[in-house]
């Protein structure tokens, strides 16, 4: 049986985030951090592949450059309800990358700096012992003191080690085509698109367009979110995203087109707060842990998690005590655990029986969207301040106005 000190199950973002922040803070890690992933990089992951500034920043805090192929993104064209929409242009909102390539652009600089990367392996099985975790692969048996669970939102270590929660899973479908094909204008612009319109049909979710290159040629990502407890089927959201691939089209049409672009889901399991994340020798990262629930968006999010997760290993591993008690109550105190809250809580409102509402307060104040985009994408320190803070910076026109 060969041993590691932590085992990262999971070679996505949030498991080589994980991996490169124990290496850094501790270069002796060096040859102890093992991760294993069913597949071989480069890989095929189904995501838009849109990375927030406050996920440049992640990266540059790791040294690590954005080299690979992207679009930037400088303003959005938003829909919502009942029929408003919105322009917004605050500039360097997004990078859109193909998720085969960054994510082996990660893995190859967590095997450059250390980390042991086996590929092609599955998890069949994990057995809590006393001293630690048992790994059964398809290829080997290992044991480890830490497993950091990083393998996604269907994640075998949340269900075989934490236990599962009872909240339904969320979904993407999308698909991928030319911008020759069709006379959508957002690649030249530099623009992606958001559509609530169908929230009012139940959609507990949005519509999206994100420019993107495949293989060097402009292409648009036409895609469907949507929250696991919507009352919308999956026949639903097949027909919404065809509805809108068509609208695209040289000859719009209000029906599906036939034959239209080959469609892929993926499923996205959202944060809750109060859900536990760890259990003795046990830690949840990334889309395992939960991804933020108003977007989707996992990205950021996920080497944000890797970082929070190395803080808690570390002295764990010098301790020798790896209870991680601590893990979820720490995390839901952060800085991270706080947005992902507050993104929880706007889910519930903006998808919820007061959207309507919502969406109209959001589409009518000019200052709510900068403020909103800014915090969402932190920049300018907007995500670490307090909510009140962000409040008053909205308001506070509007109070000078009301006592002068």
């Amino acid at each position: 049986m060969l041993a590691s000190d932590v085992i990262i199950i999971g070679a996505g973002p949030a498991g080589t985030a994980t991996a490169l922040h124990l290496l850094k803070a501790d270069p002796a890690l060096a040859g102890n951090i093992l991760l294993l992933d069913k597949a071989v990089h480069p890989r095929e992951k189904i995501c838009a592949g849109g990375l927030i500034p406050h996920t440049l920043d992640c990266l540059k805090e790791l040294d690590i450059p954005l080299t690979v192929p992207h679009v930037r993104v400088d303003r959005a064209f938003i829909r919502v309800p009942p029929g408003r929409e919105v322009l917004c242009q605050d500039g360097g909102m997004c990078s859109i990358v193909r998720r085969d390539a960054f994510d082996f652009s990660l893995v190859q600089t967590a095997r450059a700096r250390g980390a042991e990367i086996r590929e092609g392996e599955k998890v069949l099985e994990l057995v809590r012992e006393v001293s630690g975790v048992r790994v059964v692969t398809n290829k080997d048996t290992y044991h480890t003191r830490v497993v950091v669970g990083a393998d996604g939102s269907g994640s075998r270590v949340r269900r075989q080690l934490v236990g599962d929660a009872s909240s339904a899973v969320g979904k993407a479908i999308m698909c991928d085509v030319p911008v020759k094909e069709t006379t959508w204008e957002g690649f030249l612009a530099r623009r992606y698109d958001f559509n609530f319109l169908p929230v009012a049909q139940g959609l507990k979710g949005y519509l999206w367009e994100f420019p993107c290159l495949i293989r060097g040629i402009p292409h648009v990502n036409v895609g469907i979110y949507s929250l696991g407890n919507t009352r919308l089927t999956n026949a639903d959201l097949h027909y919404l995203l065809a509805c809108e691939v068509a609208s695209l089209s040289p000859v719009p049409s209000p029906q599906p087109l036939t034959p239209s672009p080959k469609f892929r889901a993926f499923p996205i399991y959202g944060y809750a707060p109060g859900r536990p994340l760890a259990t003795p020798h046990v830690v949840l990262v990334g889309d395992a842990a939960g991804a933020e629930p108003l977007m989707g968006e996992g990205i950021s999010f996920a080497l944000e998690y890797g970082k929070f997760a190395a803080q808690a290993i570390l002295p764990a591993l010098r301790a020798k005590q790896f209870d991680f008690l601590q893990y979820t109550e720490g995390l839901s105190r952060s800085r991270l655990g706080k947005k992902l809250a507050r993104l929880h809580l706007f889910a519930r409102l903006f998808y919820g029986s007061t959207s309507r509402l919502w969406f109209a307060l959001a589409a009518r104040s000019r200052r709510l969207q900068s403020t909103g985009l800014k915090w969402y994408n932190g920049v300018e320190g907007w995500h670490q301040r307090s909510g009140w803070e962000i409040v008053r910076a909205v308001l506070q026109p509007d109070m000078e106005r009301i006592r002068g």
